[in-house]
């Protein structure tokens, strides 16, 4: 068969161009010319030195297509600068100034996060007041307003457990000297309740906390009544369970018996509720606050919250909003970071408790740092792992304990000594003692004058007490050469003129004792975030009422028929 290229009498002259006279070009992709065929096995054949030539109209597409592309991929980069940068702008910081003091690293370098997040009372919006009330007469309000809420978040450096502590608005305390940077409001120091110090700014509240806890705070969390809101309503609402029907007349929560999904103001009304369960106190409202926070924690770790990119942009918007952070946390890529090693901890490691609290013979509305407080404190800046409120360590734990000390077993809260001054200078023995305590040490440490001047600090014990004095004298660096025992019972520390200052013993090492974790998380109200069918006790007392009429939040529910549910 001959080549349909063939000419009579054989093959058809070609031009240099490849071209036949009298036809053509070829067209784009080496297309014969029109109405010519290709013969069997010379489809596509084409000069491997030639490219293609492109006519204007193919020009004209890939044009158009180069461009198309390009600006898909500034219109991409573009949205996601935009996104950042919104992000970003949403944000409100404010510096610690170093107020909480400093994480120390562990010995791989590692170093734990702790944040203080605190709930703010303030109207200082619209629509605060609307969701807050109170703002009648006053309208909307300047400043930060109380802490209704303040939470210890410890992540550990190792970011395999987590413990949260609530400390209750109603404790009382020593509020430092204080200046609100933004606002310029001061204060001098004084003895009131704990929430009232953020009135001074957020650095004031975190260096109150830091200054009763003894906890290096880092970084501060604060949201007001809208942020609640806006959070819940982002993850797509909270699961939360109530042990009885339950109408609190003061934050307007009305629930049935069971669970409940709540969003938006209904969530707002739950972690408010303070005379709903419990006995009606703050202390019964932080154990189901506890419920909220883990339920949320559960949902922002389930599946798809993070994977979709809707879900993802709702939550980053939301939290940016609702948030005020120090300036360590005053970006998106830190915020991100903090949420990333949050996120390794899972639910089972984390460790919600309340701080101990004893009644204030002053103010019956008031309460004081309670038994079991210090060694709760003392496991939170040790870094010591929680468990459950049985009080038995994690395996964390007690390696924590081994490679931090050579301690005795009896746990520093059970060591109380008495410091006694053989200086000449005034306050030696009430420094070392406050040390103590400090460091978790029995509040029934106790301090005097030594009979006579001592020239070298002793620390004397009585029989079979030698393993306690050994903790006491790790916890101020005291060398062990200057322990001896004595004939009485007891412990008994002489400061002697060879410690003129401080509360480490000149030239020797301190290394705060491993805390008693059972005492820890005594009567601490203790649960862990995996705890999912934990409901919130609804008070049996006549916390509320109606038209005048104390009752049960139970009672209340029945006879506000008329009222609905917040969930409806």
């Amino acid at each position: 068969m001959s080549d349909p290229w063939d000419g009579p009498g054989g093959r058809a002259t070609r031009s240099r161009t490849g071209r036949v006279p009298g036809q053509r070009g070829s067209g784009p992709g080496g297309m014969r010319p029109s109405g010519v065929p290709a013969a069997a096995g010379s489809r596509g054949r084409t000069d491997p030195r030639r490219r293609p030539r492109l006519t204007g109209r193919g020009r004209r597409v890939l044009k158009i297509a180069t461009f198309c592309l390009s600006v898909l991929i500034l219109a991409t980069a573009g949205a996601g600068w935009w996104f950042y940068q919104h992000l970003n702008g949403n944000i409100n910081s404010v510096s610690l100034d170093g107020k909480g003091g400093t994480e120390k690293a562990d010995a791989f370098g590692r170093t734990p996060i702790d944040i203080l997040v605190m709930g703010s009372d303030g109207r200082t919006s619209a629509v605060d007041c609307k969701l807050g009330g109170g703002c009648s007469k006053t309208g909307v309000q300047t400043g930060h307003g109380n802490a209704d809420v303040e939470m210890v978040v410890h992540v550990s450096a190792d970011r395999s457990n987590a413990t949260v502590m609530s400390i209750p608005r109603d404790t009382m305390t020593h509020v430092p000297a204080c200046k609100d940077s933004v606002t310029g409001q001061s204060t001098s120091g004084y003895y009131g309740q704990i929430n009232s110090a953020l009135q001074y700014g957020p650095a004031c509240q975190v260096a109150t906390v830091h200054q009763l806890t003894g906890i290096p705070i880092g970084h501060f969390v604060e949201l007001d009544f809208s942020g609640v809101v806006k959070m819940s309503d982002a993850v797509g609402g909270v699961d939360v369970c109530v042990s009885d029907n339950v109408y609190d007349t003061y934050s307007h929560l009305k629930l049935s018996k069971g669970t409940h999904t709540l969003k938006g103001v209904a969530a707002l009304e739950f972690v408010r509720s303070r005379h709903g369960f419990g006995d009606g106190s703050d202390l019964g409202r932080t154990v189901s606050q506890h419920i909220f926070l883990s339920a949320l924690i559960r949902n922002f770790k389930s599946a798809g919250t993070l994977t979709d990119p809707t879900k993802v942009y709702d939550l980053a918007d939301a939290a940016t909003k609702a948030l005020t952070v120090d300036d360590g946390l005053g970006s998106v890529r830190k915020l991100i970071a903090l949420a990333a090693d949050v996120d390794k901890v899972p639910t089972k490691r984390m460790t919600f408790t309340t701080m101990q609290t004893a009644p204030d013979p002053a103010n019956r509305d008031h309460v004081l740092v309670g038994a079991g407080a210090r060694s709760l404190f003392s496991a939170i800046a040790g870094d010591q792992s929680l468990t459950t409120g049985s009080g038995g360590k994690s395996a964390a734990a007690s390696v924590t304990a081994k490679a931090s000390a050579t301690a005795s077993a009896v746990p520093a809260s059970q060591i109380a000594v008495t410091v006694e001054n053989g200086t000449t200078i005034t306050g030696r023995a009430s420094t070392i003692a406050t040390a103590l305590t400090d460091h978790g040490f029995s509040s029934g440490t106790t301090t005097a004058n030594a009979p006579s001047a001592a020239t070298t600090t002793t620390l004397t014990y009585g029989t079979g007490q030698k393993a306690e004095a050994q903790t006491a004298a790790k916890a101020l660096g005291l060398p062990s050469s200057q322990l001896k025992q004595g004939t009485g019972t007891g412990l008994t520390l002489v400061i002697g003129s060879d410690w003129p200052s401080g509360d480490s013993y000149p030239g020797g090492t301190s290394s705060a004792p491993p805390a008693d974790t059972q005492a820890a998380v005594s009567n601490a109200h203790a649960s862990t975030a995996d705890q999912a069918r934990t409901c919130a006790k609804v008070s049996p007392y006549r916390t509320v009422q109606i038209n005048g009429v104390p009752m049960t939040p139970a009672q209340a529910y029945a006879a506000a028929v008329a009222e609905p549910d917040s969930d409806a």
